[in-house]
């Protein structure tokens, strides 16, 4: 079983630079039971990088899988004020429903191809799942305090683990801009 690990630049992601190659992640959408969070960041989409703005729930800075088909998705990113609000209400009540719905994109930069490509992701599909719990906690946290790596926009921390849901769903990799591979995530249950 392969591991995935990406360590992103959170500067990179907020603050696009032509000229760096560092990793950069972004949460595209994020719905948790009822709440769905909203994509009001503004970023650079790597592949298209002379294209409008993408709106965005979070630019990660981590994201971590193990590899196995049961196994959690592990999220850090930084998200807006108002989702850390939303998040906050969350982390604070009980939840009626802890199924998550997401979509997220991971870009590494190509050194032969010359190129931005995604490595790691959801190929705009929703996925689902539920969060996960350890010791009957929820792997669910927001930060109060705003994020010193990048001062504008406020943005905070936000961890989150999602377990998959009794279905089968593609996790979309690649190690280049065209070697592609497609693992599964999730184990049906019939």
């Amino acid at each position: 079983m392969a591991e995935l690990s990406y360590n992103c630049s959170v500067v990179q992601g907020f603050n696009f630079v032509k000229d760096v190659q560092d990793l950069v992640g972004h949460i595209t959408s994020l719905k948790i039971g009822d709440t769905e969070l909203s994509a009001d960041i503004g970023v650079t989409d790597p592949t298209d990088i002379s294209g409008d703005k993408v709106s965005v729930v979070g630019v990660m800075s981590s994201v971590y899988w193990q590899g196995g088909y049961a196994q959690p998705i592990t999220f850090d990113a930084k998200v807006s004020n108002t989702n850390q609000t939303s998040l906050a209400g969350l982390t604070l009540n009980t939840l009626d429903s802890t199924e998550v719905t997401f979509q997220f994109n991971v870009y590494k930069y190509d050194n032969s191809a010359k190129k931005y490509y995604k490595c790691f992701h959801a190929n705009e599909t929703d996925l689902s799942g539920l969060v996960e719990t350890s010791g009957g906690d929820l792997v669910l946290s927001i930060d109060t305090d705003p994020s010193m790596e990048v001062r504008n926009p406020l943005n905070f921390h936000m961890n989150l683990s999602i377990m998959p849901a009794e279905s089968e769903q593609d996790l979309h990799v690649a190690v280049s801009d065209t070697d592609k591979f497609v693992k599964k995530w999730g184990v049906p249950i019939s």
